[in-house]
This record gives structure tokens, C-alpha cells and sequence, in this order.
């Protein structure tokens, strides 16, 4: 029990001091895998029926969820982000209908469509995130 608390910390700290350090992009990859590992966690407190970490997982997958919802920005993109919207609502919507059926098939769904949107984020470069965060900056002070 001694073990697990001590690594849980140390995740915690790591995660800490790794977005203390985090470009915005980085932000997102991480919060991307923290859905990802709280509905992994959810699946297995299903198989488990261990029904208070099942929530407690799938409460905080949509709430990560909504943060990344929340981090969309309108200004660069607005169709991109209407979309991505849409889906979110989507996901937090099946996470629920998993939670009441206990239905592990609809998780690995949502996991299916974070991975893919994760894959994408994943594949920008460096170059093209410079670009972007020049051009949010220039679009915020209305510079060009």
C-alpha cells in the first residue's frame, strides 16, 4: 500500500512540474492522456464493479473533457472549433450513457475518437506550432 501511494505521488509531482513547464501544446497533449488513462481506469473499475472508482474515473475523464472544450480557440479557427465542440459534447454524452449501462464497448469508442484527435495534435511540428502561437498573439494585440 506504502509503494502505491509513494509512485502515485510521484506521478503527481512529475505531472506537476511537467505542466509548470508545458507550452500550450503541451498542455493539451497532457490533458489528452489524462482522458485517455481516467477512462482506461473507468473500464477497469467496471470489469471490477468497483462502482465509486467508476465514477470517480468517468467524472474526471469529463471534466478533462470540458477543459479541453474550454481551451478552444473561436478566433483561429471557428469551423474547427464548432466541430470539435460538437464532439466533446458527444464524448461526455457517451461517457454517461457508459457510467448508467456500465458499458465498456462505448468507452473504448470515446477512447477511439480521443486517440484520433490526439494522433493529429500529436503530428504538428514545432515550426507550425510557432507559427500558430505567433499568429494567436498577433490576433489578440491586432498586430500583423
Amino acid at each position: 500500500m506504502y509503494e502505491k501511494k509513494g509512485i502515485h505521488a510521484y506521478k503527481k509531482d512529475s505531472l506537476k512540474s511537467d505542466l509548470a513547464s508545458a507550452d500550450p501544446h503541451r498542455v493539451i497533449q497532457l490533458l489528452m492522456q489524462g482522458a485517455l488513462e481516467r477512462l482506461a481506469l473507468g473500464k477497469g473499475c467496471i470489469a471490477r464493479a468497483d462502482w465509486e472508482g467508476k465514477a470517480a474515473a468517468l467524472t474526471s475523464a469529463v471534466e478533462i473533457i470540458n477543459s479541453l472544450r474550454d481551451a478552444l480557440d473561436r478566433d483561429v479557427n471557428p469551423e474547427l472549433v464548432d466541430n470539435l465542440e460538437s464532439l466533446y459534447d458527444y464524448m461526455t454524452a457517451q461517457i454517461t450513457e457508459a457510467s448508467v449501462k456500465k458499458d465498456t464497448a462505448i468507452l473504448d469508442h470515446v477512447m477511439g475518437l480521443i486517440l484520433q484527435i490526439k494522433g493529429a495534435w500529436d503530428q504538428i511540428s514545432d515550426m507550425d506550432k510557432q507559427k500558430a502561437y505567433e499568429e494567436r498573439n498577433q490576433a489578440r494585440t491586432g498586430t500583423v
